[in-house]
């Protein structure tokens, strides 16, 4: 999500910090600053914009002695919209302690409250500053840098990222890693921080990597790595022989397929604050989230563009499975154009990445007008969408870059799961299965296992069928609009006509374009009960006509195996995972087929990121 960078040594320290924060700008933000020694004292410029703006404060503001230590940062709002004020770095109460941070910190409202009963002032509304003011709080009690440094640190829950520094230890900067990326940049009587490679790359080649759970403190000649509790650790230097467009991807051909494998790392950023661990339950009460804002809704619609669209589909199935409201869900410029029956007992959900889709925003005001609630789920804090909406519910996915979107739409069904199981124990006092709960839970680890292990599987299938120029995906029930979203992939980024049906809409038309040269993408799950068997039949209608199967399906399918030319078995799971496993291979098997043909991946041609017009 955000850009850090961290210099200590002999250089002038901004151009430093400047050069890391344009290296790092390809990640996504809404604000940048930096923070410097300026005569001994702490001085900080920050701006809500881009680095350029940043630039042209400092020239308009120019230092007259800037030195090291130094900290650079943009940030991607998750707490506070974009603004000056919530812009890094943040600073304690006297001046003295400054800090850029990248996470979320789950405990912050506590710790604030906390802070503030103490007499601490606040300047933003940022989880971030609580850590400085938290830090200052041990220094108070006469403890030193480092003691008050891993003191606060343990009473944090969350992901971080943190570089700290003080106007009185000005030969120290101290660096903390859980659950978000830190490297340690080594040179020659400096050394370096940063949130990703290609800040570095300017400077040094030679890194560390710092693990979760571990404390670095860099000064000029040395860097120090230890444990929670102070144990020392050593560690071997790597070397980093990427250039900076492979350092910019993570060493990854292409930013989709970094983001395919990030989908793990977003999930876990969804999750955090919103699973409360001791009663094994989800909790939004802190976002807003109360009863009464659901209390009498008799009705809800669902409104999107494209993947988003398909995100609410999946919300369908979970919610009147479980919630036994009637969904209606729309696509948002057929919606605005219509008349929907809405009034102040409809829930209307807005569902968009960027919080910018013209016509979704569109649709929302139109629903406003007659008085529905509106809740939205997207991306992007501060967005318009989410500014016009009576609650919002942020992803939290940090940025995509690549213009197909992967992790948007995971933590879109993984938000919609969620709220599903807040309400389910909300309104029918039915907390959901630990079982499923303890899934949640590690469903991070289970992505990133289960994304490297299919995508070898898919790899080599895509090598089978890059040539073709038709491709028919179908599936039921709850992988009906995994079907869609599979479709959209493949035609989207490699150009091969591909549509998505409900599989037993086939015969009823698509039926008609089956032949031994156009293959069919099957979706089929047992744990969606009757509707696998139908699936099944479905496939074999396919088979009699000699059409080619590539199945993904339960694991231990025998029927299946039989049937098809190419099979990727998905691990078991509830009903309710079921999308997010299912798609992330077909995901995979779109960027393959794109890659083997060519295809600008990050770029489609004729498409766009955020389509703020109609």
């Amino acid at each position: 999500m955000c850009g850090i960078i961290g210099y200590i040594g002999e250089r002038q320290v901004l151009p430093v910090l400047l050069e890391g924060l344009r290296r790092l700008e390809y990640r996504g933000y809404d604000s940048a600053g930096v923070v410097f020694l300026e005569d001994e004292n702490i001085r900080v410029i920050k701006v809500k914009g881009k680095v350029f703006n940043l630039e042209e404060k400092i020239f308009n503001n120019f230092p007259q002695k800037p030195k090291a230590p130094g900290l650079g940062h943009t940030r991607w709002a998750t707490h506070g919209e974009p603004s000056d004020e919530n812009a890094h770095p943040h600073i304690d109460c006297k001046g003295i302690l400054a800090l850029v941070h990248n996470g979320i910190i789950e405990n912050y409202y506590e710790l604030k409250r906390e802070l503030q009963e103490k007499g601490h002032k606040f300047n933003s509304a940022t989880d971030t500053e609580v850590i400085v003011h938290l830090v200052e709080d041990y220094i108070n009690q006469e403890l030193d840098l480092k003691t008050a440094f891993f003191s606060a640190l343990k009473r944090l829950k969350g992901a971080y990222a943190i570089g700290l520094i003080s106007k009185e230890n000005p030969d120290l900067i101290m660096v903390a890693r859980n659950l978000s990326p830190v490297v340690i940049g080594l040179g020659d009587g400096e050394n370096f921080l940063a949130s990703d490679i290609p800040a570095l790359l300017p400077f040094t080649k030679k890194v560390l990597f710092l693990n979760d759970g571990e404390v670095a403190i860099l000064s000029k000649d040395k860097v120090e790595i230890f444990d929670l509790e102070g144990n020392k650790i050593e560690r071997t230097p790597t070397i980093i022989s990427w250039d900076l467009a492979s350092a910019e991807k993570g060493g990854f051909p292409h930013f989709l397929l970094k983001e395919i494998y990030e989908q793990p790392e977003a999930v876990k950023h969804t999750l955090l604050g919103r699973i409360d661990l001791d009663r094994k339950a989800i909790d939004f009460s802190k976002e807003g989230l109360k009863k009464e804002f659901f209390e009498n809704i008799e009705k809800i619609f669902i409104v999107a563009c494209g993947t988003s669209y398909h995100a609410g589909l999946v919300a369908k199935y979970l919610i009147e499975k479980n919630l036994k409201i009637p969904v209606e869900v729309d696509l948002a410029s057929e919606f605005r154009y219509r008349h929907p029956l809405i009034n102040s007992n409809t829930l209307f959900i807005a569902v968009s990445q960027s919080g910018e889709t013209a016509d979704t925003l569109a649709s929302l005001r139109l629903a406003k007008q007659l008085d529905a609630k509106i809740l939205s789920i997207c991306n992007v804090l501060g967005s318009t969408i989410a500014r016009e909406s009576d609650v919002v519910l942020y992803t939290q996915a940090g940025p995509e870059i690549s213009v197909a979107s992967t992790k948007a739409f995971i933590t879109q069904i993984l938000i919609f799961i969620l709220l599903t199981f807040y309400l389910k124990a909300m309104f029918y006092k039915e907390n959901e299965k630990a079982e499923k709960i303890n899934i949640l839970i590690k469903l991070p680890q289970l992505l990133e296992k289960f994304v490297k292990e299919v995508h070898l599987k898919v790899k080599k299938i895509a090598k089978k069928w890059y040539n073709v120029e038709n491709c028919l995906y179908l599936g039921r029930n709850i992988l009906y609009p995994i079907a869609l979203e599979g479709a959209l992939k493949l035609k989207e980024i490699s150009y091969i006509h591909a549509e998505g049906y409900a599989a037993g809409e086939m015969k009823h038309g698509p039926i008609a374009l089956i032949d031994e040269k156009f293959p069919t993408v099957v979706l089929a799950a047992k744990e969606t009960g009757i509707t696998y068997e139908k699936t099944l039949a479905n496939a074999e209608e396919v088979r009699s006509r000699r059409g080619p199967i590539i199945a993904f399906v339960s694991e231990n399918s025998e029927e299946f195996k039989k049937l098809s030319e190419d099979l990727v078995e998905i691990p078991s799971t509830f009903y309710e995972f079921l999308p997010i496993f299912y798609v992330i291979p077909l995901q995979l098997f779109a960027y393959e087929m794109a890659v083997l043909r060519g295809c600008d991946v990050d770029k489609p041609r004729n498409l766009a990121k955020s389509v703020t017009v109609e």
